[in-house]
């Protein structure tokens, strides 16, 4: 297992999922990482989370708290620009038109590294597995090869002025076989208040700070990086060509 090298940081990182929230319980801590070296982080979230809890609430109204509560998370570890897809919660495919989709943002924003969750199903940890979690994954790792590099697929975007554009490296949180750690020691007092910024959606974790705390400790443990970490974040890294 690598740790990051804050000396070799992206210029430029796209992080791709399917709800709020999925950034912040996965990977906030990264992205405070970046933006504090400087690297310009862009979240993009395929939906608006309008599907799930409280499931008494106004889907409207619900659509509009999350978008909310995503922005004041950004805010909290230094990400300015978030971009909500459209597309259904609860409903995401993985089809050409969400590989338009994502081609689109990456096309706009030229990341060097783009974020995505994992394809693969977990059935040790099935609520990480979601559907929609793997439809984003899946489009998104389709539109960094070949669609947003390849100036014939999804030629409307062309019409519309987005250039193609080859992504170096793929970051996968949760992959099968990963080989990158993020120490986020320092920036893990923001990922704790990135992920409280949800409150419609994490009033079941009594302690937020420890229940995040023990979850990058023990990842943190689990790669032999404890004697050099004290947490991180831990993601299967790939070269795209």
């Amino acid at each position: 297992m690598q740790l990051l090298d804050t000396a070799d940081l992206p210029k430029r990182a796209l992080v791709v999922v399917a709800h709020p929230d999925d950034i912040d319980f996965g990977i906030a801590g990264t992205a405070a990482v970046l933006t504090s070296a400087g690297s310009e982080v862009v979240y993009a979230l395929c939906t608006s989370g309008e599907a799930g809890i409280p499931e008494d609430m106004d889907r409207a109204e619900l659509k509009a708290l999350r978008e909310s509560e995503q922005r004041a998370a950004a805010e909290a570890v230094g990400v300015s620009d978030v971009r909500f897809l459209g597309m259904p919660d609860g409903h995401l495919e993985y089809n050409l038109e969400l590989r338009k989709v994502i081609s689109r943002v990456i096309r706009q924003v030229k990341p060097d590294v783009v974020i995505s969750q994992s394809p693969e199903r977990r059935y040790d940890r099935i609520f990480s597995s979601h559907p929609d979690h793997l439809a984003a994954a899946e489009a998104t790792i389709a539109a960094i090869y070949p669609d947003a590099r390849n100036p014939h697929a999804h030629v409307e975007l062309m019409a519309e002025g987005h250039e193609p554009h080859s992504v170096d490296w793929l970051w996968v949180m949760g992959g099968p076989e990963p080989n990158l750690a993020v120490d986020i020691t320092p920036q893990f007092d923001r990922k704790v208040k990135a992920l409280s910024s949800h409150s419609s959606q994490v009033a079941w974790i009594e302690d937020v700070h420890g229940f995040l705390g023990n979850w990058a400790s023990d990842t943190s443990k689990r790669y032999g990086l404890d004697d050099q970490a004290e947490y991180v974040e831990v993601f299967q890294k790939v070269k795209t060509h």
